[in-house]
């Protein structure tokens, strides 16, 4: 039997360029899937990754190369195995990259991010037995097919588009997290970060969900006062590169500070703006941090103990919150028209990694189409 063939770019070293390559089409058996991939999301760091994740976090393993990276592939149902259940061909679904063993407590109790074996597929690693699992799922979405668990599906609602589709792992990330807030009627919320791709999104989950008042914190200007057109009653801004957050956040809240607070700053920004932002939040308050800044961060534990403070990292998302945010999607409480997609064909992956700081900040929906 001649084996099927199909287009991917991966890459083959760090420093490189992805290639364009024709490999071995991958075949659905068990519980697996194969996907048509249609696009596939641009993590705008992506550049940085490929360049110095290894050096920057080395325990942290990047899937062997060559690979096909990619992390928020969307398309059709192409093929199934012989005992998935609810899934058919032709379905249109976003697949979630999380990976983990399905087997232990953790994944059991809808916790997968807490398993030893937690990845996220076509991005890296998060311990060595991340590399069990590239081996089992070794696609990313930068290629024409890739094989998916099943329970990694998440069908998209009619009313959403592909290219629009390929920024629910943004989204999925936001909700994840401001779900960890718990109710938000009459509360206020810090959005540390507030215009970049998780800013966006968070500021999005949080005024669907019924936030009564955000204090959105970036430094450029242009850009916040976009967001704040979103809900100009319920957000209020604040450029810190004109002062500190905590005094400005005090000053609108009579002293008190706010009830909650998401960080959303990437990997290469100042622990000094997250520092700052967590102390304009009040007595009994909730922090929760899905950004990707690394270092230690100094916490005055007599506060955090006195102020009755909860400070917790949240990772991705459950297969099942991407299933809650696709109801949002299609009921139309959550509306991404105003994120414009950016995208490029797979023939230029390349160009397509360098260009995704050419947009407006969380704005933008980087992708590729297959």
């Amino acid at each position: 039997m001649m084996t099927e063939l199909m287009r991917a770019a991966r890459l083959h070293a760090v420093g490189e360029k992805m290639q364009i390559e024709d490999v071995e089409r991958p075949t659905a058996s068990g519980t697996d899937v194969v996907v048509a991939v249609r696009g596939c999301g641009m993590v705008p760091n992506l550049a940085n990754v490929l360049a110095n994740w290894q050096t920057w976090y080395p325990q942290m393993p990047l899937p062997p190369l060559p690979a096909i990276f990619g992390l928020d592939p969307v398309g059709v149902v192409h093929e199934i195995g012989e005992q998935v259940v609810g899934v058919r061909p032709g379905d249109r679904v976003y697949v979630n990259p999380g990976r983990s063993c399905g087997a232990c407590h953790a994944c059991g109790s809808s916790t997968p991010q807490k398993c030893d074996y937690w990845t996220l597929g076509g991005y890296f690693g998060y311990n060595p037995n991340s590399l069990d699992m590239f081996a089992r799922y070794p696609y990313g979405g930068f290629c024409e097919y890739m094989l998916a668990p099943q329970s990694a599906l998440v069908k998209i609602p009619d009313n959403l588009e592909f290219r629009q589709a390929t920024r629910l792992g943004y989204l999925g990330t936001s909700y994840a997290a401001v779900k960890k807030l718990g109710p938000l009627a009459g509360k206020s919320l810090i959005v540390n970060g507030a215009t970049g791709t998780l800013g966006v999104g968070v500021t999005l989950v949080a005024l669907a969900l019924g936030v009564s008042r955000i204090f959105a914190v970036a430094r450029g200007v242009p850009l916040l006062e976009r967001l704040k057109e979103l809900a100009p009653d319920r957000i209020e801004i604040f450029s810190n590169r004109g002062g500190g957050t905590e005094a400005w956040v005090r000053s609108r809240t009579g002293g008190r500070g706010a009830d909650f607070m998401i960080d959303t700053l990437g990997a290469v920004a100042s622990l000094d703006s997250l520092g700052d932002a967590m102390r304009g939040v009040g007595r009994g308050g909730r922090i929760v941090n899905i950004g990707g800044t690394a270092g230690e961060l100094g916490v005055d534990v007599k506060w955090w103990m006195d102020e009755q403070m909860e400070l917790i990292g949240s990772v991705w998302f459950t297969t099942a919150e991407g299933l809650e945010l696709a109801g949002l999607l299609g009921s139309g409480a959550i509306d991404v028209a105003v994120l414009q997609p950016k995208s490029w064909p797979l023939d230029e992956i390349n160009d397509a990694i360098s260009g995704v700081s050419s947009g407006e900040g969380g704005f933008t929906s980087y992708l590729v189409e297959i």
